[in-house]
Order: C-alpha cells, then structure tokens, then sequence
C-alpha cells in the first residue's frame, strides 16, 4: 500500500489533503512525507517514519532518545555521514545498523556498502536528528584539527612578505603568537593545498563554525571547527591578508602570498560580514594546479588544429566563453604561454591577474583609480603589442577598443559569459557592436565546460534510465553500445564519486559562409546550423564523446551541456 493511502486509512489526512500533496509533489519533486509536513496535514515526522518503516520492513530508532556507541558512529567516515545524512547506530558481527532519513536512497547504500565493506541494514529516523547526532558524536572536528595541526611543522609555512609592522603590539601578541591558532589556520590551508582544493570556505552559524573545501566543483564539507574560534579564526586571516582586524561591518579583500612545498601559492582572501559573524573565502592560486598546455587541455583533433591555427593568425580576434569556472583562463593563458617568444611583446589586461606568467604584461583592472578594461586597451595600443588579452568584455566600450584592436594588425584574445559559441556573435552585437565589424574581427570562438570524472576507485557499471537517455538524445540502441559509469563514493573522493575534471569544447571557425550570415543579422539558432554543417561538434555531442570513453557520468553531460 502506498503512504499516502496508508495515512488516509489510519485518519492522519483526508483525500483533499493527499491530492493537495501529489500535486505540489509534482511541482516540487519532492518526497511526500516532507510536503505533508511542510503544508501541515503532518504534525510530526515520527508519524510519517512509522508508516514509511512499515512499507518498507525496516525498523525505526528514535535518536534523540539513545545513546550512541562512538566506535560504532566512527565505522562510517565523516564525509560519508554528512553527505548522506546518516549515523552508524549498532553492529552485529560484519552487519553494520545506519539511520536514515532517505532509505530510498539506492546510491547511498551502495556507496557506503562499497566504502565500508559491512552488510547494511537500515534503520528509518528524523532529518533533523541525524543532523544533531552527527554534530554530536563526531565531536565538532577535535580528531581533525588535530590532524590538521600535526601536518604543519614549526615555521614550515611561511608568509611572504607579511608587514608585522602594520599592526599594534597588542593585535600581534594576541593573534599572531599565539602558536595553537597559527598552526590551524596554517594547517587548514596546508591541508588544502595537498588536497587540491580551489577554495577554503569558512562559514559561522549560530552553534557551528562550518569548514567547506571546493575541490573539483564540489563543495566538501569537512568536520566543523570550534564555535568559539570564530573571532580568533577570522582574526588570523585577516592579519594574514593585510586587512583590517577591527573593521566587522564591511566586506574585505586581501590577498596572502605563502612559501608552502618549495613553492609559492597566491591566496586571495574575501571576508563578508552575515548574520552569525564574518565569512571567509580564501581562493588558492597554486601553480601545480595550472596544467598549462594545450595538448593536455582536452581539445578534439579537429578542434585542436582550428585552435592552434588561429592563434598564429598575425591579426583578429580570438573569443574564449563559458560560466564562471569553466576554465576559460587556464586556455588562454595555455594560448600565450604557447605564443611567449623573446620576438613578441604580449600584454594582458584581467580582473585580477590570476598567476603571473614569465615574460608576459600583466595589468590589474582597478576601477577605483579608472584603470578599466577599456582604459587599459587604449593604453596598450601604445605600448606596441603583437597579442593582447583582454580578461573580459562587458561593455560596449571594450568591445569596440578590442575590435579595432583585432582589425588594425593585433592578435587579440578575449572572454565572454555566454552558452555556446554561435550565441557569442548575437552578445557582441547585443552590446553594441556592428555587426560587418565582428565578422570582419572575429576569426574563431570557442565555448568550453568542465565535466567532472568519474573516481577510479569506486567506478562501477551502471545503466541509464530512459528518461536520462531521451535527454541525451541517445536511442536505446545507441545505448546498448555504451558501457555507462558512475562512482559510488568512497574515501578517495570524499564520498562525491568523482576525481578530476577534463574540459569539453565547442570550436567554431568563422567562415565566409558564417562571416555573410553575421553581416546578415542571422540568428545564433541559424548560424549554429550552418556551423554544425560544416562540421562543428556540439558540446553536448563532445561531451557524449567523452561518456563514450567512460570517463565521465550521464549526470555530468547533462548538468554541464545543457541545450537551449
């Protein structure tokens, strides 16, 4: 019997109020105990977990009540637990009992069968209660700063030119000597630079002072750090990045330079007053983490050699698109490192300079003074450049510079936020731009995602449904000839299922064809058709190509290629 007949049989809701349900259910998604909580027909979650329980033949656990083994708790790794929302309870033998609030979840109980190597039998409690629970036993992290701590050594990680002047004695005999604080701030971000991490988050709530790491795309959460840390914390980073330790009402940037594995790693720091205190995202600029060069990027053949041949053109416009993250710098600057010979005078202008690169001019774009994209373009054309980058066009203005720029004998690279290539045309002339000068200027754009891949040691088989298929736009027979993948989830992943990410590009070449249908004011929709007749793969259809191979996940190809 189904739960919302159970519930009506039992006199918990009436029909009206289960018909109410399945149609916000429809809208939402969601399961339907929650909505029924959630409109009120529910009052409490015990209800609906006994009738869940009962349709399913598991038991149920009342955690709030219980006391829990903390050997037990420990079997399932911390990673694991705050992903899935869910508590080791009991073992019996290789029969390890977990509560859950999901048991529905077929992923989660492979991946933590996978992880663990125990039978799992599942036990059906409250949301919230795990969550207590798991703030509870894994003992806000203590185990973890301590190994946190223990990986950074007296005077292993050192900041590079720290001004200690700049502050009071006071300021400094408080936060910067006090070793036990230096060594976890240190340590947090010596633990994150061997994690590969692109972003430390550290976020104050009202009893908990969250640690996320973002590594791949993913935010990870990691064990919380003490609740009465947050001011000493925050304090430390702020001296760390030169940033006023007094000032708590306004956001701040800052920017920390640390000597850490025989090399330096550029941090840059931003602190943002919420309602629980100030939060702090510090991004780490690591040059391991710079995999420049274009062979290893990921291009197809086809597209590889349109790429290398444009950026060797004498003059023209070269656009690079995508979202935030999508790796358009690490191309571009793959582009220049490729072009730097001691005969070409190339000069960058970007917002801000991500790492520095040998031999090239770099600008950093400070509006506050009036050094903007477009004031530093006319700058630069009086610096007698052969190939400039410019890190983003957002205006007319500089749109218009860069063209002339490309039309006047100048390699010009550049960015722009949009979904495909075709759409970059109908952007330029949205902001202003003629369009006989783009098709004059532009000689080639390339759109660009990043897919997560799949995490080689939980990487097992798996089969679509047809509803991710018809997505796709693979047939059932196209399928039978593709062995599909996904990860489970495992200690080596963090739990996520995925390690690494590769990039996908869509490359299309300006041709004469394409070149008249701009003049012409043709729509993205007509000029991707004619692009795709000459040969331009999608990134829908390269991302496919990249499933084929099965380093990637169906999920993935779908989230990051999504079609119009």
């Amino acid at each position: 019997m189904r739960l919302g007949e159970m519930l009506i049989n039992s006199g918990y809701i009436t029909e009206e109020q289960l018909e109410m349900a399945l149609k916000k259910q429809k809208e939402t998604h969601e399961k339907l105990g929650e909505i029924l909580l959630k409109l009120g027909f529910i009052q409490n979650e015990n209800i609906i977990n006994a009738f869940l329980a009962k349709q399913l033949n598991i038991g149920t656990v009342t955690l709030s009540d219980i006391e829990l083994n903390p050997d037990t708790v420990k079997i399932i790794p911390e990673e694991l637990a705050r992903k899935y929302n869910i508590i080791g309870t009991m073992k019996v033998g290789k029969t390890l009992f977990v509560a859950s609030s999901d048991p529905h979840n077929v992923q989660m109980l492979d991946s933590i069968k996978f992880a663990l190597g125990y039978d799992i039998q599942l036990l059906l409690a409250a949301k919230a209660q795990i969550a207590q629970a798991i703030d509870k036993y894994y003992q806000d992290g203590s185990e973890m700063l301590s190994e946190i701590m223990d990986k950074v050594e007296e005077e292993e990680m050192e900041i590079v030119d720290e001004k200690k002047e700049d502050f009071s004695e006071a300021q400094l005999e408080q936060i910067i000597h006090e070793r036990p604080l230096v060594k976890l701030v240190d340590g947090i971000i010596a633990d994150a630079v061997m994690k590969h991490v692109s972003d430390i988050h550290i976020e104050p709530f009202q009893k908990k002072l969250r640690l996320r790491y973002r590594i791949d795309g993913n935010l990870v959460e990691m064990p919380p750090l003490p609740i009465q840390m947050r001011a000493a914390v925050v304090s430390r980073i702020k001296i760390m990045s030169k940033l006023n330790i007094s000032q708590t009402r306004l956001p701040q940037d800052g920017r920390i330079k640390v000597a850490y594995g025989g090399r330096n790693i550029d941090i840059r720091v931003n602190v943002l007053p919420t309602v629980f205190g100030e939060k702090v995202v510090m991004r780490l600029l690591d040059p391991v983490n710079l995999k420049l060069d274009l062979r290893k990027l990921g291009f197809p053949e086809k597209g590889s050699a349109l790429f290398r041949t444009a950026i060797r053109l004498p003059f023209g416009m070269i656009l690079v698109v995508g979202p935030t993250g999508s790796g358009k710098t690490t191309t571009l600057y793959s582009a220049l490192l490729e072009l730097n010979t001691s005969d070409t005078n190339i000069m960058t202008v970007e917002d801000p300079v991500e790492f520095n690169l040998r031999g090239i001019n770099q600008v950093s774009v400070r509006e506050d003074v009036g050094l903007t994209f477009a004031a530093a373009l006319r700058s630069f054309l009086r610096q007698d450049p052969d190939i400039i980058l410019v890190g983003e066009i957002r205006d007319y203005e500089t749109a218009e510079i860069a063209i002339k720029a490309a039309l006047t004998g100048h390699l010009v690279f550049s960015t722009l936020h949009t979904n495909n290539a075709p759409a970059t045309i109908t952007r330029l002339v949205d902001l202003g731009s003629t369009p006989f000068l783009v098709a004059s200027a532009v000689k080639l754009i390339v759109a660009q995602r990043l897919l997560k891949l799949v995490c080689p040691h939980c990487k097992v088989d798996y089969q679509p449904t047809p509803d991710e298929l018809e997505q796709l736009g693979l047939s059932t027979q196209e399928a039978r000839n593709i062995k599909f993948y996904h990860g489970r989830g495992c200690p080596e992943c963090s739990g996520t299922g995925y390690r690494g990410r590769t990039a996908v590009f869509e490359v299309m070449y300006l041709t004469k064809k394409i070149q008249r249908m701009i003049i012409e004011e043709a729509s993205a929709i007509e000029i991707q058709n004619v692009a795709r007749t000459e040969g331009m793969l999608t990134l829908r259809e390269e991302a496919i190509e990249k499933l084929k191979v099965g380093i990637t996940t169906v999920e993935q190809v779908i989230a990051e290629t999504m079609i119009d």
